[in-house]
């Protein structure tokens, strides 16, 4: 997919992945970027940096999670701006804690935005980039969505949804020339991190160098973009040698710490 004059729209691009992906957008020439997410300031200080590159932004402050608010803005976006060529589904949050100490408020919350407001989203938006036979979704998951995680429970369940999802859209959608893409970064240095309690051996990733790797994926036409070597190593290890992976993982959960601090993380785009 070429990304010059297109129009995208990003969810959760008031921080974190989903602001360094509007904002890499912005250098490969991307012509119009509706930004989705729930803090109007955010998201008007980034439209601000993001218009100085010459680009055309809209913000649409949206709580994805209302499926008929969610309706309502972006029907009334693409009725007002026209067709949206790009869809990324980058809106979570995640909250950190053993499973027997989850709380429930809590996985709501996770299954609420990471699932069914990218539910929302892509069903509204790709049923129109099918009766005009164009468009590309990326859907951002994780490396938990292939490798699953202690102490990430739910988060972890989300993200192999969210493959699952995307898998089935893929085959679903290609006779229409939509195209659908996961997105699987590694342990990024975001907001909604830097309080986690981290796993050993793990060495966070800027958002920007996971921006980088999206528009390349987009470019190359890639239908599964995963980041870094660490992230392929343990793909491959989880195919070869599961029960090894699955070893190292438990080693490097903060579980295996002495002095576990149970953090919430619950930033939100």
């Amino acid at each position: 997919m070429k990304l010059q004059g297109k129009t995208a729209l990003v969810t959760g691009a008031s921080r974190g992945i989903g602001q360094a992906i509007a904002f890499e957008l912005a250098k490969h020439g991307i012509k119009r970027l509706l930004l989705v997410a729930r803090n109007q300031q955010r998201l008007a200080d980034i439209a601000v940096d993001i218009e100085a590159m010459g680009v055309e932004v809209i913000p649409l402050v949206v709580d994805l999670t209302d499926r008929i608010q969610v309706n309502v803005v972006i029907s009334q976006a693409w009725r007002d701006y026209g067709q949206i060529h790009l869809l990324i589904n980058c809106a979570g949050v995640a909250h950190q804690a053993p499973f027997l100490q989850s709380k429930l408020p809590h996985v709501q919350e996770e299954i609420a935005i990471n699932l069914l407001g990218m539910y929302n989203v892509t069903r509204l938006i790709a049923r129109r980039m099918v009766s005009q036979r164009e468009g590309t979704i990326v859907n951002v998951s994780s490396l938990m969505g292939k490798v699953a995680a202690p102490t990430m429970s739910t988060y972890s369940a989300t993200k192999f949804a969210i493959l699952g999802f995307t898998q089935a859209l893929r085959g679903e959608l290609a006779s229409h020339n939509v195209r659908v893409i996961s997105l699987l970064p590694t342990l990024t240095d975001t907001d909604m991190v830097r309080d986690l309690e981290l796993f050993r051996w793990m060495v966070p990733m800027s958002p920007q160098r996971v921006a980088q790797a999206l528009i390349r994926g987009i470019e190359r036409d890639k239908h599964e973009i995963i980041i870094g070597w660490q992230s392929q190593l343990a793909v491959w290890g989880s195919y070869l040698v599961p029960r090894l992976v699955e070893q190292v993982i438990q080693l490097a959960s903060p579980l295996a710490n002495p002095k576990p601090s149970w953090l919430r993380i619950g930033a939100r785009g």
